[in-house]
């Protein structure tokens, strides 16, 4: 994989490549994520600062507790789902490909990639995330929402889940408003880097594994 620290303005590092499982899975481990530039040309990305969601510093506000006790929580029940959703085209700024959304869900058969999902009591789903785990890092790719705050029950959900997994690094790709509200910051990308590389090296994080 290319430096990450070849970077330019907007954080694109390199264009082309393939799209194969294991080229993503090198890219998160090098600290660069794939997104399309134009069209069907795929981007190597390495944003400069970086967002990161420290763990033990979610913030979750009374009004999101009340709802998180509102919607049932799940874990990889509804993958397919929750990454069409997030690659609706009908969403502003799309950037979900069918040959992202291909990759991922391999990668999610494969045991890499994990789902979030917020349901409602009905068995309707309505909000998730998706994202890669690979030894202590997790590394958000999207999320969307349907009702008020279940995009944000599934992130109180993945933080609860990566802290009882002894994950370390929780991936964000650019901080929003949105995120920033619960905690997210921006990092220097070294800082992200010595960071990445300590969270790669450690043993598979346990969040996603099946109860006992």
């Amino acid at each position: 994989m290319p430096d990450p620290r070849s970077v330019d303005e907007s954080g694109l590092v390199a264009i082309g490549a393939d799209l194969e499982p294991g080229t993503v899975l090198a890219s998160d481990r090098a600290g660069l994520f794939p997104m399309p530039v134009k069209s069907r040309t795929i981007g190597w990305w390495s944003p400069d600062p970086r967002g990161v969601l420290p763990l033990e510093g979610l913030r979750v506000s009374r009004s999101l507790r009340r709802s998180c006790q509102r919607y049932e929580v799940r874990v990889d029940t509804a993958f397919d789902a929750v990454i069409r959703a997030c690659g609706d085209p009908r969403r502003p700024h799309g950037w979900i490909s069918s040959e992202i959304i291909d990759v991922y869900t391999t990668l999610h058969r494969l045991g890499w990639v994990h789902s979030v999902e917020t349901w409602t009591p009905e068995g309707e789903l309505v909000g998730g995330l998706y994202g890669v785990a690979v030894g202590g890092l997790f590394a958000g790719e999207s999320m969307f929402s349907h009702r008020t705050d279940a995009s944000k029950v599934a992130l109180v959900a993945l933080v609860e889940r990566l802290l009882a997994g002894g994950t370390t690094l929780l991936d964000v790709q650019w901080t929003t408003d949105h995120l920033r509200s619960l905690g997210a910051v921006d990092i220097a990308q070294n800082t992200y880097l010595r960071l990445l590389a300590e969270a790669v090296t450690q043993p598979q994080t346990t969040a996603f594994d099946p109860p006992p």
